[in-house]
């Protein structure tokens, strides 16, 4: 009999412990960082002339990237941000924890939607191109910027073509990306919240220099997949039907048709 109520002792000591430190978690995923921590730079703003439309009429303006926040998919629509050739750069931050996005009026997912889901966190606007400063790094971690992603396609595809855009910034100067996923009705869901899990995602880049405009857009299955993602490439138009988004709506309208229309390749260099 002594060792039962031992036995149950230990029990509730060992729930005790977890409860708490489930709790600190929670608190410290609600943290943002602290101001001493935050690096003294420039903000850089997504120029609002690029910016798309929103279906929603939800858009949240952060430091480093621009959002349109889908309430009923728990995920944003559409992610927009300019990366600069001087942003390309190899960052040594701490992974941070994924906190709610404050500005979001009716709260952004919470990241415990995701655990054991089977889907990743995937970054719209990826941490790699945000590395060139704390509060940079640490924006994309705000759960407003996340959506459940394939494992395979995540780290695969989508980082390849994630690691490609680095270069065309580097190569062209700076580009401009929006990205998200498809949302429409009767997705799958996983969470309490009920995330919706895109079928597909796609990103498009733009390069505006010189007053030069080319654009190249992505479509791709949120699957495992060994193509490369120039398999996947296809004109802003079709992206449009699919999302009812206008990508582009303050530019020139004979710009805009121009570039939502063709599909060049040979003006963004393959290598």
């Amino acid at each position: 009999m002594k060792n039962k109520y031992t036995y149950t002792i230990i029990i509730t000591i060992i729930t005790i412990i977890f409860y708490y430190a489930n709790d600190y978690l929670d608190k410290k995923n609600e943290e943002y960082p602290k101001d001493n921590m935050l690096e003294s730079i420039s903000k850089n703003e997504f120029d609002a002339t690029f910016l798309p439309s929103s279906t929603t009429g939800s858009i949240i303006n952060h430091d480093y990237y621009t959002l349109s926040y889908s309430e009923s998919h728990e995920q944003a629509e559409w992610v927009a941000y300019e990366l600069k050739k001087n942003q390309i750069k190899k960052g040594s931050f701490k992974r941070p924890y994924f906190v709610e996005d404050k500005k979001v009026k009716t709260h952004s997912a919470d990241w415990k939607n995701y655990k054991k889901s089977g889907y990743d966190k995937g970054h719209l606007c990826p941490a790699g191109d945000r590395n060139f400063n704390y509060n940079a790094f640490h924006e994309t971690f705000l759960t407003s910027n996340i959506s459940p992603q394939n494992s395979s396609f995540n780290k695969g595809i989508w980082n390849n073509l994630e690691q490609k855009v680095r270069r065309w910034a580097k190569e062209y100067d700076g580009v401009y990306v929006v990205t998200g996923g498809v949302l429409k009705e009767n997705l799958k869901t996983i969470g309490y919240e009920r995330v919706s899990v895109p079928e597909m995602y796609y990103k498009i880049i733009m390069d505006s220099s010189n007053g030069n405009y080319k654009a190249i857009a992505f479509l791709i299955p949120n699957q495992d997949s060994n193509l490369s993602f120039y398999k996947y490439v296809v004109t802003i138009d079709e992206i449009e039907v699919l999302t009812g988004i206008d990508f582009f709506p303050n530019l020139d309208s004979v710009i805009e048709d121009k570039l939502e229309s063709e599909i060049s390749l040979k003006t963004w260099k393959k290598h």
